[in-house]
């Protein structure tokens, strides 16, 4: 576990760990006790908005003392969320950064995705950023990563997550929409607890 968390925290994988190790990289700190476990649909403007509310405030005040823990939870109305989510498990095998880029760029772009163009959008990603296009088309029909995402799924739904973003800091919950200086506070107070 400890190699894991140095990978992480270095920005990468291990690349022999990982066909088994399709996790998606932690932000921030991985071995803070405070974890920030985000549950999101890569479809979801709700989800975007929290992207740049994690690049643009909670990632440079908190990154060093907080874990911020990505889960899938693509909505059934979403038509391209559920492998979107399976191309983000397949970026993790390749690298932390990779993974983090491909999150960071699908909800910057979500509004040109279409079901039709998401193929090819795939593609264009990873030749703009040296990856193998190919092997992520591929990934895209592998069972292990879907039943990754799957597993993230009814692990939220067992918390209760409906909507997206479900945002938890230390267990405590914040629903779709939420201001930066409400979940900023409540991460505060997780640090001074801790």
């Amino acid at each position: 576990m400890k190699f894991f968390l140095a990978a992480l925290a270095a920005g990468r994988l291990a690349a022999a760990d990982a066909p088994k190790k399709a996790v998606l990289p932690v932000e921030g700190n991985p071995a803070s006790a405070v974890k920030v476990v985000v549950y999101e649909d890569l479809q979801c403007p709700d989800c975007a908005a929290y992207r740049r509310m994690m690049d643009q405030r909670l990632l440079p005040r908190f990154a060093g003392r907080v874990a911020f823990v990505h889960k899938d939870f693509p909505l059934a109305k979403h038509a391209w969320a559920r492998p979107a989510a399976v191309a983000g498990r397949h970026f993790a095998t390749v690298s932390a950064e990779l993974a983090t880029s491909w999150r960071q760029w699908v909800l910057a772009n979500l509004r040109e995705i279409k079901l039709d163009s998401f193929r090819d959008k795939l593609a264009a990603f990873c030749r703009d950023r040296g990856a193998d296009a190919a092997a992520a088309l591929k990934a895209l029909d592998d069972p292990e990563l879907a039943a990754l995402v799957e597993r993230d799924v009814q692990e939220g739904v067992a918390r209760g997550v409906a909507r997206t973003p479900t945002v938890f800091v230390n267990g405590r919950p914040f629903i779709e929409r939420f201001s930066f200086e409400e979940l900023a506070a409540a991460i505060e107070e997780a640090l001074r607890q801790n």
